[in-house]
This record gives structure tokens, C-alpha cells and sequence, in this order.
């Protein structure tokens, strides 16, 4: 299995909102709306950086309960496998592809599909899929992905649901740091 992660060539690899003060990530999303406004990013709701920190808690939160190891206050994002939709995130699309093996996998947390609507209140009333509303480790996402295959498979466009791609949360630097 390999995590990738998505970014604009002229940013750079894991530059993460998270990591920077609510002013300063504000700022930089309204910078991306002015010079790249057709791009996803640009897209965001006013309140995105508030609720991103809101999921980020539930994540950590859920984390911790499971025993996760957690390094970092926010996690490092990364998908699992290669998503053709978030390929299209990026005027300057790059991507990093790491083979999970270079992880402690007790730091690193999963999603099937992106963490915001599995923990939303609107996709969870949409249906009752076991994995809305929930968290699962690396060998509790293998079996996810067993039962269910990878979302970008069967659900690219996004036509069956808010998931796309199963989402990878990791919570230290360590592996992350080779690849800046």
C-alpha cells in the first residue's frame, strides 16, 4: 500500500494550514482565492480553517482512544492510494507516493473517505454505512477496504456519496521530514 499526498509544485510537499496560527491560514486561503481562484483550494467555505480544527479534534480525540501515538497537535494529510480527483486539486499538481512500510503505524490514523464529512452531522444522516462517524487503524482500515474496495475506485466523481478516497492522518514528523 502507498500514501500520497497532493500539492501545488510552487508551495511545496506537507506545508500544512494546520501548523500556523488561525490569522496566518486565513490569510494564506484568501491569497490562493486572489491568485488562484479557480482552483479546489480557493473553493473553501469562510469558516473552513475553524472547522478543520474542529475535525482535527475528533481525530485526535478518536486517536488517542484507539492508542494511537500522537507527535503533533494536527495531522499531516495523505490518501491511500492514488486519487484522480485530488490530482485535479493543483493548477502545478505534484505528488509524493510513500510506501506505508516507512511509517510507525501506530501514528498514523485513517478515514474512509475525507475526515470532514465522515464526522459531519449531514453525511451521517445521508445514510448508515458503518464507517461514517469513525476512525480506524491501519489493520481496521485493511478490512474496510477488503469489504468496500478503495472509494476513487468506485466513486471518483463523487456521485455515490461524499467519499472518494480513504484518508491517511499522520501524527508525526518523522517519515514526513524525509520528503519536504
Amino acid at each position: 500500500m502507498y500514501l500520497y499526498h497532493y500539492f501545488d509544485k510552487t508551495i511545496g510537499p506537507f506545508v500544512n494550514l494546520s501548523d500556523v496560527s488561525v490569522d496566518e491560514a486565513k490569510a494564506i486561503l484568501n491569497k490562493i482565492k486572489e491568485i488562484k481562484p479557480d482552483t479546489q483550494s480557493a473553493q473553501r467555505h469562510p469558516e473552513y480553517v475553524k472547522y478543520r480544527h474542529h475535525y482535527e479534534e475528533i481525530l485526535r480525540t478518536e486517536f488517542a482512544k484507539k492508542g494511537g501515538v500522537i507527535k503533533r497537535q494536527a495531522p499531516h494529510y495523505m490518501v491511500v492510494e492514488h486519487s484522480p480527483w485530488l490530482s485535479t486539486w493543483f493548477e502545478n499538481c505534484a505528488y509524493i507516493k510513500i510506501p506505508v512500510e516507512e511509517f510507525d503505524i501506530k501514528t498514523v490514523s485513517f478515514t474512509y473517505g475525507d475526515s470532514h464529512p465522515v464526522f459531519s452531522n449531514r453525511a451521517h444522516k445521508m445514510d448508515d454505512k458503518e464507517y461514517r462517524r469513525k476512525l480506524y487503524t491501519y489493520y481496521e482500515i485493511l478490512e474496510i477496504i477488503e469489504k468496500y474496495g478503495l472509494p476513487q475506485d468506485w466513486n471518483d466523481d463523487g456521485r455515490y456519496g461524499p467519499e472518494r478516497y480513504v484518508e491517511a492522518h499522520i501524527w508525526s514528523d518523522e517519515t514526513i521530514n524525509k520528503y519536504r
